[in-house]
Order: structure tokens, then C-alpha cells, then sequence
């Protein structure tokens, strides 16, 4: 059993997104249930996930929600206790966060996105100290489909709108439980809420310099796939 702080760890990935970008590889599978070397892309963060001692997990889904739930099961193949949280349609990811919360506790929670490919070391950040209501983004060196950036960094770690320096948000994030506290639950973006946090100085970051890849398209999976295939 991992703890963050005196608490019990917790982890969300999100898995509800159509992924329009992706079809028509996902017509009738959800992009997190595509495979690399095999592997679907949330089995690959559930591994790791528990390869880092999490092993209570929560798993939003709407679109072809039932495959998600299918796959997915109570997580005891993978010695996990996994539960779904059902969406009437893709909240988006505050959405989706906010509808989970009672599965997540009154707690600090791990967010990984579902449909990215990333070996990050999730016990890392565990000893994360968060600011009451703040959050806590692993940022990357920016793609090319995103050259401009999120965010920047501050010779504190803390998180600001970006600038020259900016990079990409990872997906992968710490967020305390009041960071969501008074906003109403429906379809509501991440963005708008991680900038006014950023303005109130309530969120921290951290560079990723290891490999990461957003699956958003057929042609970043083909090249993914490529480079597995070129290394063996």
C-alpha cells in the first residue's frame, strides 16, 4: 500500500474522449484500447501504475463506454481495485473529474491521460506538497504538433502562462481535491480552471526529459508502433 502523506494513493485515468482525430481507428474502439507492441494504451499506465505500488485506480468512459467497462473489469487482473465512472456523453476532463470525485476521496489524487504513451516514474510523485485547492503538471519539451507550449516553469517550480520557455503538459498531473471544490458539475474543460489557479499561484511543476508521445493521431501511433518495431 502506497501513501501520499498519511493518505492512501489514488490514481484517475481518463478515458472517456471519442478521439474523432483517430478515426477511423476508433469507429468502434476507444483510442485507449489501442495497442502498442500489443499492449493498449491504458493496460500500459495501469502496469505502471501498479509497478509504482497504486493500486486503487478509477476510470472514467463515454464513448463506447461498455468496451472500457469490458476490458477493464474490477482491475484484479492486474491486482488492482478498479472502479468506472460512466459518463451520458464526454464531460470533458474537468467534467469528468468532478463526476469521479466520490470515488477519489476528499484526498490528493493522481490524473494520467489514457490515451498517451509515457513511462513515467508515478512514484515520484508522491511526496508531492501541494497548496490547498492547487495541482501539480509534469511538463515535457514541446512536439511538433504543439511547438508553442502550455505552460512555463518558474525558477520556483511554480506553473505560469506561457512564455519563451514554455512546454507541454504531459497529461499527467497531482491535483488536490479542493482544486474542483464549488465548481458545478456538466461538461467543463481543465484549461479555464488551471488558469485561474496558475494566476493564484496554486500550481507547481515538474520537467518530464524521458519519452512521451500524445496518441491524437493515426500517424503519431504508426510512428510509435515504428520506433518499437526499429528497436526492437
Amino acid at each position: 500500500m502506497v501513501l501520499f502523506g498519511d493518505f492512501l494513493v489514488k490514481a484517475m485515468l481518463l478515458a472517456a474522449g471519442m478521439g474523432q482525430r483517430m478515426l477511423p481507428l476508433t469507429a468502434d474502439c476507444p483510442k485507449p484500447l489501442l495497442t502498442v507492441r500489443g499492449v493498449t494504451l491504458i493496460e500500459h499506465h495501469l502496469l505502471n501504475l501498479k509497478a509504482a505500488g497504486i493500486t486503487e485506480v478509477v476510470v472514467n468512459a463515454a464513448y463506447l463506454a461498455h468496451k472500457i467497462v469490458e476490458f477493464c473489469g474490477d482491475g484484479s487482473q492486474w491486482g488492482l481495485n478498479l472502479k468506472v465512472s460512466t459518463e451520458p456523453e464526454p464531460l470533458e476532463t474537468a467534467g469528468g473529474i468532478i463526476r469521479a470525485l466520490p470515488l477519489l476521496g476528499d484526498v490528493p489524487f493522481m490524473v494520467v491521460n489514457a490515451d498517451i504513451w509515457c513511462p513515467f516514474p508515478f512514484q515520484t510523485l508522491f511526496h508531492q506538497v501541494l497548496p490547498r485547492a492547487g495541482a501539480h503538471l509534469v511538463l515535457t519539451r514541446n512536439p511538433a504538433h504543439n511547438p508553442n507550449g502550455d505552460f512555463s516553469l518558474s525558477s520556483y517550480e511554480l506553473v505560469e502562462l506561457p512564455s519563451k520557455e514554455a512546454l507541454t503538459y504531459t497529461g499527467i498531473a497531482v491535483f488536490h481535491h479542493d482544486f474542483f471544490s464549488g465548481v458545478a458539475p456538466g461538461k467543463r474543460p481543465l484549461k479555464p480552471l488551471l488558469d485561474a489557479a496558475i494566476a493564484s499561484k496554486l500550481v507547481t511543476g515538474e520537467r518530464w526529459n524521458g519519452p512521451w508521445e500524445d496518441i491524437g493521431t493515426p500517424e503519431r501511433l504508426d510512428a510509435l508502433r515504428t520506433r518499437f518495431w526499429e528497436s526492437g
